[in-house]
């Protein structure tokens, strides 16, 4: 699970973080901290976007 701290690093961050969501590597677009989720695509699909919580997402 990864802190919102911890996302929002990543997401601000030019350098790629081994972040997974269900398994599958993720690039994390936008982190919203009051809602604690954040806007995330496959690495090799970026048509399919979407918001998750962010204990879903895993630092590998």
């Amino acid at each position: 699970m990864l802190s919102k701290q911890r996302a929002q690093e990543i997401a601000e961050s030019p350098v790629m973080a081994n972040v997974t969501y269900q398994g599958m590597p993720v690039y994390i677009q936008h982190v919203d901290q009051e809602r604690q989720t954040a806007r995330v695509y496959p690495l090799q699909q970026p048509e399919l976007e979407q918001e998750v919580s962010l204990d879903q997402l895993q630092e590998e």
